[in-house]
């Protein structure tokens, strides 16, 4: 993660940052559906139902994803539904078919996981939060967007991802938390295609799992100038029978004078296993 978000970080400063000139189409379509912020049928049904993108567009006629973002709901909990305990919120599957296609073995392995998740989840341990789960986790993140770069930031423990825009390979037998990220856009959805992800990241606190062989392709669908329909496959024959999509709703913070704070996860650890056993930070 911080070869990758280091060099994104300063190819997008050396490009500038473009800021949005905010301008309209002339139609002007109807508003989107109501949704349920943590029912992953509802993002579904608005990637149906939604007209054509009518919301701000950069200079470069792409639509303007610059701004902080967060999604609601149950997912970092768990991707599949689940009844509420405690600290846990009840939610909705945000998986296509409801269930994730485990291999019988990787369905056992994710079992056991859920039931050692307070110690094994590599969140707890101050890992990466990996791709998707670092859209959907319970902190907001923020999209700097240029013509042949977007750089993501995310609040929790200072995470990035550059995606590159401009028709670069892949860069071979590498291993980053975050990610190797290339982009393009289809129409006025950015797609995202991610690889060397590793095998230490999980897709949620439940167990849910993968292997290095994982690879994810990202759609981010504008709905309007405040609504982004979310949807990553997920593909992974080690693991899984088939490729098997989520889907979710992000959502533009409009507060004033808003930006990311610091989650620096390690302190937290740090006071919880030491301070309390009579050790100084």
């Amino acid at each position: 993660m911080t070869i990758g978000g280091a060099t994104g970080l300063a190819l997008l400063m050396a490009a500038g940052v473009v800021q949005a000139q905010r301008g309209a189409t002339p139609a002007r379509a109807p508003a989107p559906p109501t949704l349920r912020p943590d029912d992953g049928a509802s993002a579904r049904q608005a990637a149906r139902t939604a007209s054509a993108y009518n919301g701000p567009r950069t200079p470069d006629r792409k639509p303007d994803l610059n701004g902080i973002w967060q999604v609601l709901g149950g997912a970092h909990w768990n991707v599949e539904a689940h009844s509420a305990s405690e600290g846990v919120p009840a939610g909705f599957s945000f998986v296509e078919g409801g269930t994730i296609p485990y291999q019988p073995w990787a369905l056992a392995k994710r079992n056991e996981n859920f039931q050692n998740r307070l110690m094994a989840d590599p969140l707890r341990k101050c890992y990466m939060p990996g791709v998707p789960r670092a859209t959907y986790l319970p902190f907001p993140f923020e999209i700097t967007q240029t013509p042949n770069h977007i750089l993501i930031a995310y609040e929790f423990a200072h995470a990035a991802r550059p995606i590159f825009l401009d028709g670069t390979p892949h860069m071979e037998d590498l291993d980053f938390w975050m990610g190797d990220a290339r982009g393009n856009w289809d129409g006025d959805t950015l797609v995202v295609d991610t690889v060397s992800l590793g095998d230490k990241t999980w897709f949620d606190e439940a167990g849910n799992f993968h292997s290095d062989a994982l690879k994810v392709v990202e759609r981010f669908t504008p709905i309007d100038a405040t609504h982004i329909n979310y949807e990553a496959t997920i593909d992974d024959a080690k693991v899984f029978t088939r490729p098997w999509k989520l889907s979710m709703i992000v959502y533009r913070r409009l507060e004033k004078n808003l930006e990311l704070l610091d989650y620096e996860c390690a302190e937290h650890v740090y006071e919880k296993l030491f301070k309390g056993r009579g050790g100084q930070p």
